[in-house]
């Protein structure tokens, strides 16, 4: 089988790097792919956004099963395109990745069908958006309704926070398109916890556990990110959390889905805040997680490619798949600067002796370059230094060794990735905290 993986981030890098081992690829293609990449696949200059460019490669390469790792082009109708022609290809439909694309779709389904889910008021006016905020008083959640590379979210504390993330979205356009319309939410207390799912179109096969890091400093400080680090398995998530998980939110999600006419078919990535009253979703990822994957493929034990066929092709009733018993922990390194403006080209060494240095640490490419002999970073999010381990505590050692073996002076990571599930172990009781977003 050739195969065709979409992307050019850490998510993209991992899967190539999963699907490369699989006895049923022949052949790996990867586009655009990053340096990283280049070591499991075959990387083709294509953007991930190019449709058309993609299909014409499809073709070239005669490719039988596309894996679409970002969610921007499968907003963009990537699969339509490529199954009109065809080609079989992981992920929702345009009409199905709504559930990502718009976060007003997602709430307005959730209100429909009794999924549990925070109050929330849509707008496209600034100024009602604003004088709902007033009366309705801090703390708030503003959200840009479209597409904003894990951005577009913003906890307000006060109402003078509110109101700024609100010019900024719809004023300001910092967003662009993406913030024409806003969602504001009721904030909520609890723990935040990732929740994927594979899905095709009926049924459902929950993935293990995962917990990320959104703020971008120590002790969930500062700005939102696209995600600082990960770690799996989330002990938060027990057994009977993921049955009522499944019942109360996968499942009626997807049958809403198939109501709808937006048949759901790939990975259903939905975040969670743990309250007193039981699980909420807070939003709908229409794609692996980033982080996360990294962390989830780092600990899968049976070969993925038939588990994403499977779900394309509508075929996961009674399919299983066998996870390690190790804990895996990832921590991002990013460029200084991030989630803001960064400088691109700052040169990074040591790579190959850290990445050699322990055998249960990977490093996969999340944002860099080749520039000569030279590897350079390019982008926000650089790397991810992923280590499994006995214990969360055991990954997270090994992680930041080889993090500290890394000569990049213009990097930056958080030294804490995995607090939670270390601090829950030594805690005779859960803490619940007011979790961002």
């Amino acid at each position: 089988m050739r195969v065709l993986v979409v992307g050019s981030g850490g998510r993209e890098h991992a899967l190539c790097w999963a699907i490369s081992s699989s006895p049923l690829c022949d052949a790996l293609f990867c586009a655009p792919g990053n340096p990283g990449i280049a070591d499991e696949a075959a990387c083709v200059d294509i953007a991930a956004t190019d449709n058309d460019g993609i299909l014409k490669l499809c073709k070239k390469e005669k490719i039988d099963f596309v894996v679409i790792g970002p969610e921007t082009p499968l907003v963009g109708g990537l699969v339509d395109k490529l199954e009109a022609a065809g080609i079989a290809a992981f992920g929702p439909t345009a009409k199905a990745a709504a559930l990502e694309g718009s976060k007003g779709f997602a709430k307005d389904l959730c209100a429909k069908y009794g999924i549990p889910s925070p109050a929330y008021k849509r707008f496209s006016d600034a100024d009602a958006a604003k004088d709902y905020v007033r009366k309705h008083k801090a703390p708030i959640v503003v959200k840009a309704d479209g597409l904003a590379a894990g951005k577009g979210v913003t906890v307000a504390a006060t109402t003078r926070q509110a109101i700024s993330a609100i010019d900024a979205a719809m004023v300001a356009k910092k967003f662009g398109a993406a913030g024409a319309e806003v969602v504001l939410e009721d904030c909520l207390e609890g723990e935040e916890i990732s929740f994927f799912a594979l899905v095709d179109g009926k049924h459902a096969l929950a993935l293990a556990s995962a917990q990320d890091h959104k703020r971008v400093g120590d002790g969930d400080t500062g700005p939102n990110t696209g995600g600082m680090g990960a770690y799996s398995p989330a002990p938060a998530m027990t057994p009977e959390l993921e049955v009522t998980v499944m019942e109360k939110i996968i499942l009626p999600t997807i049958h809403a889905m198939r109501d709808e006419g937006r048949l759901y078919k790939g990975v259903l990535y939905a975040g969670l805040f743990l309250t007193k009253q039981g699980p909420q979703l807070i939003e709908y990822n229409c794609r692996f997680g980033d982080p996360e994957c990294q962390v989830l493929l780092t600990r899968l034990k049976s070969d993925l490619l038939p588990a994403l066929i499977a779900a394309r092709d509508g075929e996961l009733e009674d399919f299983d798949l066998r996870w390690r018993d190790e804990a895996a922990l990832c921590v991002v390194m990013a460029a200084k600067g991030y989630p803001g403006a960064t400088v691109k080209g700052s040169e990074i060494r040591n790579l190959e002796a850290a990445a050699s240095a322990d055998p249960a640490v990977k490093i996969f490419h999340a944002g860099t370059k080749r520039v000569g002999e030279k590897l350079v970073a390019d982008g926000g999010r650089i790397l991810d230094v992923v280590a499994r381990g006995k214990s969360v505590r055991e990954a997270q050692k090994r992680a930041y060794a080889v993090v500290d073996k890394i000569d990049w002076p213009q990097g930056f990571c958080r030294r804490d990735i995995g607090y939670r599930a270390i601090g829950r172990r030594r805690a005779s009781a859960p803490a619940t905290e007011k979790a961002p977003q």
